[in-house]
């Protein structure tokens, strides 16, 4: 069985940092990065993806609500166009430092708010696939909209799940506003291994059936850099090739 395991990076931004990116990208074999909306400046952006460039690890853009302060994790009003028009501009930036940087963008994830929104909303999900470059694959929330207009769309997809945040039946993630929205230790690493043997995710109702072909950890998690070694540790103990999957 071969995964990728990625991860939320270069979301400091001028003197704040945030997550232990140096240490996760020893680890992870494709790297999120945050192109100026959410979080992220052209200088972390450019050290971020020489750090990738240096560990062999593949970058894709990581696109959210330009709302630094909430972290993109708030939903900001925005017509279908407007959406498509922001998310291609952050693309196009973080293309513009990988250019400078010696590597390339290839692959697009949305951020926070504006993720969840596309995973129940088709009409949103439709406007995050507009923006995307003919190239660049859609790495989608496995089982949602996202994943489904991308296919309708004609355009490449894959799907990812997450190592530390738990699922509604309709296989979107348990808002963060709640408290048994994240998983930690050896409970996420054991269900993320029975997911792979089995196909099978549970949820806060009924198992759902997934497919997918990575799985992520949030690198702005306190226990992200601990959950990232174990998870490592135990797929590769599994027999588990980890690969990069664009």
């Amino acid at each position: 069985m071969n995964i990728d395991l990625n991860s939320d990076l270069g979301e400091a931004f001028g003197p704040w940092s945030m997550g232990p990116d140096a240490a996760l990208l020893q680890l992870v074999t494709s790297a999120n990065v945050a192109c100026g909306g959410h979080a992220g400046d052209p200088e972390t952006m450019y050290r971020t993806l020489v750090l990738a460039r240096e560990r062999g690890v593949t970058v894709g853009a990581h696109p959210g609500y330009a709302d630094p302060m909430g972290f993109g994790r708030r939903v900001i009003p925005m017509t279908p166009a407007e959406i498509t028009r922001m998310v291609a501009a952050q693309i196009g930036a973080l293309q513009g430092i990988a250019r400078l940087a010696g590597t390339r963008v290839a692959y697009v994830k949305a951020h926070g708010a504006l993720a969840n929104l596309a995973a129940e909303s088709p009409e949103v999900a439709r406007a995050l696939v507009a923006a995307l470059p003919p190239d660049l694959p859609l790495l989608a929330i496995s089982g949602t909209a996202q994943q489904l207009a991308a296919q309708e769309a004609r355009h490449p997809v894959f799907a990812e799940i997450f190592a530390d945040r738990a699922y509604l039946p309709d296989g979107r993630l348990v808002p963060r506003s709640r408290p048994d929205a994240m998983l930690h230790g050896p409970a996420a690493v054991d269900r993320i291994l029975g997911f792979l043997r089995s196909g099978v995710m549970p949820t806060t109702g009924a198992p759902l059936a997934l497919k997918a072909q990575s799985i992520c950890i949030h690198g702005d998690s306190a226990e992200a850099l601990s959950l990232a070694q174990d998870l490592r540790a135990r797929l590769l103990a599994e027999g588990v090739t980890l690969a990069p999957f664009a």
